[in-house]
C-alpha cells in the first residue's frame, strides 16, 4: 500500500504547483485584519481623458487594465514604450475585457488636446485606452501605488523623471504583474502573465 500511496502523493503535490504556477500573485503589503486579508489596492481616481471623457475606477470595472506612465514630449523611454503598448494592444485585438490607462506627468503641456493629437498619431482609441490628465498632485500620488516614479526633475531628459514600467491591474484594483516595458523580450513575457490573469477570469 505504501507504494502506492506515494505516487498518488507525489501527483497531488505536483498539481499544487502546477496550479499555483497558474495564478499570478497579488503584489503589495497585505493587511490580516480580523482575520480577513487585505491585499494593496489602487486608491479611487479621477482624470480626463483625450476625449474629455471622465475617467475614474468605475471605468474598469469588470476589467482588468494596464497602466503606465508618460509625457508626450519625452526623449527616451515613452516611446518604447508605447510602442510595446502597442503590441500588447495588437495581441489581445478582441479582448474587451483588456483596457489601458496612459497617466501623462507633465500637466502643463499635455493638455486635453495634446493628448488627442498623441492619440491619433498612435490609431489609440478611447474606447479602450485612456490617456489621462489631471491633478499633478493626484498623477503624482498615485504612481506610487503603482509602484512606479512620477516626479519632475530638471537634470532629468524631458524635465520628468519616471520610470518605463508597465503594471497589470485585476478587476479588484490588485496589481498582478509588471515589466520592463522597454525591453520586448519582458514584454513577451508579460503578454503571458496577461493571458494567465484572462484564463483566471474564465476559471471563475
Amino acid at each position: 500500500m505504501k507504494y502506492i500511496l506515494l505516487p498518488i502523493a507525489m501527483m497531488a503535490i505536483l498539481s499544487a504547483c502546477v496550479e499555483e504556477e497558474r495564478q499570478l500573485p497579488i503584489y503589495g503589503e497585505v493587511d490580516i485584519v480580523e482575520g480577513d486579508t487585505i491585499y494593496h489596492t489602487i486608491r479611487d481616481f479621477t482624470f480626463m481623458d483625450q476625449d474629455s471623457q471622465i475617467i475614474t475606477n468605475e471605468t474598469f470595472a469588470d476589467h482588468i487594465y494596464i497602466a503606465d506612465f508618460f509625457f508626450t514630449t519625452c526623449p527616451t523611454i515613452c516611446p518604447k514604450v508605447k510602442q510595446q503598448l502597442i503590441r500588447v494592444r495588437d495581441a489581445f485585438p478582441d479582448e474587451g475585457r483588456l483596457k489601458f490607462l496612459s497617466h501623462s506627468i507633465d500637466t502643463r503641456r499635455d493638455s486635453v488636446p495634446t493628448l488627442r493629437k498623441f492619440a491619433d498619431k498612435l490609431n489609440i482609441s478611447s474606447d479602450r485606452w485612456h490617456l489621462v490628465t489631471g491633478d499633478k498632485k493626484d498623477l503624482y500620488d498615485i504612481a506610487e501605488d503603482y509602484f512606479s516614479i512620477a516626479k519632475e526633475d530638471p537634470n532629468a531628459p524631458g524635465g520628468y523623471d519616471h520610470s518605463g514600467y508597465i503594471i497589470l491591474v485585476d478587476k479588484n484594483r490588485h496589481i498582478r504583474a509588471y515589466c520592463d516595458g522597454t525591453d520586448p523580450d519582458k514584454v513577451d513575457a508579460f503578454m503571458k502573465d496577461i493571458q494567465k490573469l484572462i484564463d483566471e477570469i474564465d476559471e471563475g
